[in-house]
């Protein structure tokens, strides 16, 4: 999932791609976010006021959007990114309780990277796979029926 980091001009390319892309386009802070982070898999600092001042924003007011959403990342993820769903029906499923071993076997929470910058453990809120609950999905890739045992066993494989 991961790719090279971009140099920091190509981060001021790509940022000034994406504007130009969203120019004209009321409420276009949202989108533009989301194709910088899709572009260069995170939102680079130096990314904000090439935003900001694009948009007439304060840097404040997009850093505030940046860190208010948790889909938006402030720094690159890990090789390997586990997203585990929260949802109710997976949740019902034992989903609470492989949210939990995932986080004492990565050794971190959610929103962050295992210390050994393996693994960046995230939540999702439903893969769409209810009914074979509890899922998870590892670099886009969904799975279901997960245990804890299946889990271990996924990110052994480098899933």
């Amino acid at each position: 999932m991961n790719t090279p980091p971009l140099s920091e001009d190509a981060v001021q390319q790509v940022t000034r791609q994406v504007l130009q892309r969203h120019a004209g386009q009321a409420g276009s802070l949202l989108p533009v976010l989301h194709d910088i982070q899709h572009a260069v898999g995170f939102i680079p600092a130096s990314a904000v006021s090439i935003v900001a001042t694009a948009l007439q924003l304060s840097r404040a007011d997009v850093h505030g959007v940046i860190s208010f959403y948790p889909h938006f990342r402030q720094a690159p993820a890990a090789p390997v990114v586990l997203e585990v769903c929260r949802a109710e029906a997976c949740q019902a499923m034992g989903g609470d309780h492989l949210a939990a071993h995932a986080q004492q076997q990565l050794g971190c929470g959610f929103h962050a990277t295992s210390p050994d910058g393996k693994v960046t453990l995230e939540p999702v809120y439903c893969l769409g796979l209810c009914a074979q609950s509890p899922a998870v999905m590892i670099n886009g890739q969904p799975h279901a029926r997960v245990t804890p045992d299946r889990l271990d066993q996924l990110l052994a494989q480098g899933a």
